[in-house]
């Protein structure tokens, strides 16, 4: 495909093998175009640090931004994938991406948010609950996330914890689940100043992770400390749409207080027979008293499953145990790569890395 000078309506973009295209401008990511345009390509951070967007370039030219190694390796680079959240056009460009979806292509807003409640579930997680403006309903899927616009422009992701239909009910805002990173800019005023009615800015939804309802495939749901939170979500549209497939939740902490839900776990899984859940501790105390599953969340999948070859996997959680999981289940489960969906946690200083 030959370079052309950008029109001023900007690159053309084609995604294959659906054949969706959405035009450009040389001045914004082909993902933030995507997006701008209602284009549900596959994403998580948007930061280049998790590797979600990555996707062939089949044509033409694009300029890559800076980003981790292990979101796109130079390897991968050489061989033609690109980050669409790092990507400029140059050209008009064609991707191959295997999640294009109306499903996920909600409209992004901006609006105002009045803190409802604050109530702490463990030493270092709050669970926040947002009002949202009255007669503005905020269209999601449950699984996809927030940004919080601070005041200085900077902006901080966090997975909404509970499902859409939720919100209809009177009186029910978002529901947030944060851990508070100490020195962290947004998280010590949640766990310092905030109080309740105070006004916040959010812009949303984002993200590609949601469930695939098109499938009967069962599911292994994999979700390390407030990574259950998007987790949650979904477990609560199973349950609302009354979705059999059968489904696993594996939820990995240090301690059992960092499986700051558990209570409410156990009372979905004695109301629907299709979930199990299988809690697993990593770094376990005497004082603890705990005789449950131990080591690494992601291998407890591996000890019980010989083979995911036939499953979906919703995985969620601090970026080494999501990177890990894909990487073994894949490897060595013969779990397909496109039935790995996934919602890295990313912080501020996961983008910091190399």
């Amino acid at each position: 495909m030959t370079s052309a000078a950008p029109s001023e309506a900007g690159f053309q973009i084609t995604v294959e093998p659906s054949g969706r295209h959405f035009m450009a401008q040389a001045d914004e990511t082909i993902l933030a175009a995507g997006i701008r345009q209602g284009i549900g390509l596959p994403y998580g951070c948007k930061d280049g640090a998790c590797g979600s967007c990555k996707c062939r370039k089949l044509s033409g030219s694009v300029i890559l931004a800076s980003h981790q190694s292990k979101a796109l390796s130079a390897e991968e680079e050489l061989a033609g994938f690109v980050l669409t959240c790092r990507a400029h056009a140059e050209s008009d460009v064609v991707l191959e991406s295997r999640q294009v979806s109306e499903a996920g292509a909600f409209p992004i807003r901006k609006m105002p948010a009045r803190v409802q409640a604050l109530a702490k579930q463990s030493h270092d997680v709050v669970m926040l609950r947002l009002q949202l403006p009255a007669g503005e309903p905020l269209q999601f899927h449950a699984g996809q996330y927030i940004e919080f616009i601070l005041r200085d422009g900077t902006r901080r992701s966090y997975s909404m914890a509970n499902a859409p239909h939720t919100l209809q009910t009177p009186g029910t805002g978002i529901e947030l689940h944060i851990r508070h990173l100490p020195g962290g800019k947004f998280t010590d005023h949640v766990f310092g100043a905030m109080k309740e009615k105070e006004i916040l800015r959010i812009e949303g939804p984002y993200g590609s992770f949601f469930l695939r309802e098109d499938s009967d495939k069962p599911m292994v749901l994999l979700a390390s400390g407030t990574g259950f939170a998007p987790i949650k979500a979904l477990i609560e549209h199973m349950r609302f749409k009354a979705i059999e497939r059968p489904a696993t939740l594996y939820w990995g902490g240090r301690r059992p207080e960092d499986l700051y839900m558990d209570d409410w776990v156990r009372t979905q899984v004695a109301e629907m027979p299709h979930l199990r859940y299988v809690p697993v501790i990593s770094n376990a105390v005497p004082e603890d008293n705990w005789t449950g599953r131990t080591g690494f969340v992601h291998r407890a999948v591996m000890e019980d499953f010989a083979d995911l070859s036939g499953h979906q996997v919703y995985a969620c959680g601090a970026p080494v145990v999501v990177d890990s999981a894909k990487r073994d289940y894949v490897a060595e489960r013969g779990l397909s790569e496109d039935e790995f969906y996934a919602d890295a946690f990313t912080t501020e200083a996961d983008k910091a890395l190399p």
